[in-house]
């Protein structure tokens, strides 16, 4: 389980270092404090667009093949990702090449151009991966979800947006939007892999032009006053997809750490409750897991599932019975199993050096801390069976249950009707 250092420039550019000898490549990763939750309702995808076009040219290199030549010269993985609260870049490659690795991050990050030839053009682009994720049921599930829950504020809009707030962007709006969010004060740079100690004047050199700004706090995600119990999309499918879920903490609550036990239980392998009773007894879905998902400001446990259109009624009735009756069956058994498997998975997931970075570099940029595997092993060893108990008692009910669903229903009474029955 790896060391990592976090370092503060002396002009406050912070810089964490997770070093291993043990690799042969070298990674360099940009996170930026900002997502689809800081967006007004006209910047819906303003994130996930300025995104796009930071591999669109730069004053360096003024054309993308310019930048894409460069990286796939020298093997490169390259990517960039755009989530509710953050934006990251980075570069993978060869330990030998970790100064053209910096060399270009810095310079998609400080010097786009933002042509607005290009913009036109990845206009068109986004709004086919918007489509593409609307025929991707498995995947929409989860924007009729967010809506669900948090309607139209930003924790309920689509983090790429949608195709009439894509269109009307201009160049202004992603410079003004850069400007306001991709500073020092802002920004965290992620140094993983293989490289050697006087790489920390490099990267200042390469970043010394990044200037300070004062942070800018996002509109904090309100409670809707009336939030449905059940959103149904109508598609002709042939599965109903669904996410059955509940309300939980934000990732400073410390109840997460049984709740991390408690989704353990529902979907910790192949022997957990969710593949037992959908797939083994059931016969009723191919794929169902359950996570625990917590941003700054909120959380849920959702259960995720596809089904088998006609028979729906029945699996359903027999899912929430075995559900909501699961809190008597769970004993010390259960939760030392579940612990167990925790165990097993941190340690598998500390194997990628440079995953196990950008998981410390979320942690520091969204709690101002990093818990390293350690730690949060020996806080989950600290979970008893009242706990978990006490944690299912409160959450998973009846009365707490939301449900988003895309098949080919027409009416969602049926669905309340479903689960009204099951709290009898």
């Amino acid at each position: 389980m790896s060391n990592y250092l976090l370092k503060t420039e002396s002009k406050g550019l912070k810089v964490l270092f997770v070093p291993s000898k043990d690799v042969l490549s070298f990674q360099v990763t940009i996170l930026v404090g900002t997502g689809s939750d800081w967006e007004k309702p006209k910047e819906n995808g303003l994130s996930h667009f300025l995104e796009h076009m930071c591999f669109k040219g730069t004053k360096k290199r003024p054309k993308n093949i310019l930048i894409t030549q460069e990286l796939d010269n020298i093997g490169a993985l390259y990517n960039a990702f755009t989530s509710r609260e953050l934006t990251g870049y980075f570069i993978r490659c060869s330990k030998e090449n970790y100064l053209k690795a910096l060399d270009i991050v810095a310079d998609i990050y400080l010097n786009s151009l933002f042509n607005e030839e290009e913009i036109e053009k990845e206009k068109k682009v986004i709004i086919e991966e918007i489509n593409m994720y609307q025929d991707d049921p498995q995947s929409y599930i989860w924007d009729l979800w967010d809506y669900l829950l948090y309607q139209n504020q930003p924790a309920g809009r689509p983090v790429a947006g949608t195709p009439e707030t894509v269109l009307k962007f201009k160049r202004r709006d992603l410079i003004n939007y850069r400007n306001k969010y991709y500073h020092r004060n802002n920004t965290l740079i992620i140094i993983s892999g293989n490289f050697n100690q006087k790489i920390n004047q490099e990267i200042f050199d390469f970043f010394q032009n990044l200037e300070p700004k004062k942070k800018i706090n996002r509109p904090k995600t309100k409670e809707p006053e009336k939030q449905p119990v059940i959103l149904l999309k109508h598609k002709d499918t042939d599965q109903a997809h669904l996410i059955i879920g509940f309300k939980t903490f934000d990732l400073f609550d410390k109840r997460n750490y049984p709740l991390d036990v408690l989704n353990t239980i529902l979907s910790g392998g192949m022997s957990a409750f969710l593949f037992q009773v959908l797939r083994e007894k059931l016969s009723a879905a191919y794929y169902c897991s359950s996570d625990n998902i917590s941003y700054t400001d909120r959380g849920y446990l959702a259960i995720t599932m596809g089904l088998d259109l006609k028979r729906i009624d029945e699996i359903l009735k027999t899912f929430f019975k075995e559900l909501f009756s699961l809190q008597d069956k769970i004993d010390e058994e259960m939760v030392k199993k579940a612990k167990n498997y925790l165990n097993g998975v941190v340690a598998l997931k500390t194997e990628n050096i440079h995953n196990l970075a950008l998981k410390y570099g979320e942690m520091f940029m969204l709690r101002q801390e990093i818990i390293p595997p350690k730690k949060y092993l020996e806080k989950i060893s600290q979970v008893d069976l009242k706990e978990v108990k006490n944690l299912f008692e409160k959450l998973i009910t009846p009365e707490r249950t939301r449900m988003a669903i895309i098949g080919p229903f027409k009416k969602e009474e049926k669905f309340v009707k479903i689960l009204k029955e099951s709290s009898r």
